[in-house]
């Protein structure tokens, strides 16, 4: 399977709570539900086409918490909402246990190896959705193959970054990029090694 991730970012590149003021209240973040703003009726067929693709899900332990709250009681029967529920869900986690949403594997150690054994599974997509840190951690060591980022046109000012002040580095190539009416931007990139420098000629 082809490890994909989905993201929505701001531009300052927070990507915590964006659906509600209470979704992901961590360190005090009182800025959440930013989303709720831009939200526009073109982004929806995109995120679908996104999810139709999805063998399985790779998420980390507070976006599974957030979507376990919720997405048992809504499954409407559209991509999103019943692949939410229906599809394997796997959760690297030492501190998740019994897990009662249906299809969810905890991944308690050997968390890299685990994940290359299912990326060589059979299958479309291996796909992770919000859950930041992990896809942080997923990218430095070169574990995804497409990233899709949503970038709201909002700058927060404080909350989780997806990338850190000082971190590695990461060179993308840009597959596909279009804007929509609200102001978001869609951009997909594949991870091309890390970033290279020079200097630029006069």
């Amino acid at each position: 399977m082809q490890l994909t991730a989905l993201l929505f970012l701001t531009l300052d590149g927070v990507y915590q709570g964006p659906g509600s003021p209470d979704e992901d209240r961590r360190g005090g973040f009182d800025r959440g539900g930013w989303l709720a703003p831009y939200a526009d009726p073109e982004t929806w067929p995109f995120i679908t086409s996104v999810y139709e693709r999805a063998d399985a899900l790779l998420l980390g332990r507070v976006t599974w918490q957030i979507w376990e709250a919720y997405g048992p009681h809504h499954d409407a029967g559209d991509p999103v909402s019943h692949g939410i529920n229906v599809l394997p869900k796997h959760v690297p986690s030492s501190t998740l246990r019994d897990p009662s949403w249906q299809h969810t594997h905890v991944i308690e150690s050997d968390v890299e190896a685990r994940v290359r054994d299912l990326k060589a599974q059979p299958g479309r997509e291996l796909q992770v959705h919000g859950s930041g840190a992990l896809l942080r951690w997923l990218l430095e060591r070169d574990l995804v193959d497409e990233l899709h980022l949503m970038i709201y046109p909002v700058v927060l000012g404080k909350g989780l970054r997806l990338f850190p002040e000082d971190g590695p580095t990461h060179a993308l190539g840009l597959v596909e990029s279009r804007s929509i009416p609200s102001g978001v931007t869609i951009q997909t990139y594949r991870p091309a090694g890390r970033a290279t420098f020079g200097t630029v000629a006069g």
